[in-house]
């Protein structure tokens, strides 16, 4: 996934382009609105990350621009602004979403997350924290670094992403991965599930893949 980050702050530049490559995403930066747009239109970006004051091209003034060139990448506003009426003004702008500064990374990085869940899922791509995971060409990455697995373990990561968030039942799973009921459940899933948290390298105080005890697992964010 490939973000623009149109900010002047090189405090706030360089914060989120360090955190959001953690995540895994590609980050460009833009110092000002006007390069900012003109990236935003010769480029392709799946999310837009706007400080509304900016030089040369406001954000507001940039995002009516950048949707009168019939672009729908989601926009979030980053905003000092915290009125009713400027956030409903930036929203009126063309903006899906906005987050106030001082802003926790954690908060911004759910917010992107939402904003991209339609796109990745419709593209095949499913993230879970550091990983994310192709259907299209059969890929897991943890960051940059490709995860080799077996069709089974991809299988089964699939499974647990395309339900992030909901408790898969060991019955399920077996049936949707193995093609057999629970009776036939003599620890198959727990020995692949422990393979998967070896190769995807998932630390004991990480809970990415979570045992829920006597009923199954739940994938998410640690």
């Amino acid at each position: 996934m490939r973000i623009l980050v149109i900010e002047d702050e090189t405090g706030i530049t360089n914060f989120l382009k360090q955190g959001l490559e953690e995540e895994g995403y590609e980050v460009d930066i833009a110092p000002d609105g006007q390069t900012g747009l003109h990236l935003a239109i010769t480029e392709t970006y799946d999310l837009l990350l706007v400080d509304w004051m900016l030089p040369k091209l406001t954000g507001i003034e940039l995002c009516k621009a950048y949707r009168k060139e019939n672009k729908e990448t989601p926009i979030i506003f980053l905003t000092a602004r915290d009125t009713v009426q400027d956030a409903v003004f930036g929203l009126q702008a063309g903006a899906n979403d906005y987050i106030r500064k001082p802003f926790h990374f954690e908060e911004l990085l759910e917010r992107i997350k939402v904003q991209l869940r339609p796109i990745a899922e419709h593209n095949g791509v499913f993230r879970l924290g550091p990983f994310s995971m192709n259907t299209e060409t059969h890929q897991v990455f943890k960051h940059e670094e490709e995860i080799s697995l077996t069709q089974k373990e991809f299988q089964l990561l699939e499974y647990l992403m395309r339900h992030k968030g909901k408790v898969c039942r060991r019955n399920k799973i077996m049936d949707s991965i193995w093609g057999m009921d629970a009776t036939s459940d003599s620890g198959v899933i727990d020995v692949f599930i422990n393979a998967l948290r070896k190769k995807l390298k998932i630390q004991k105080d990480e809970e990415y893949i979570q045992t829920i005890r006597g009923v199954g697992y739940i994938a998410r964010e640690s």
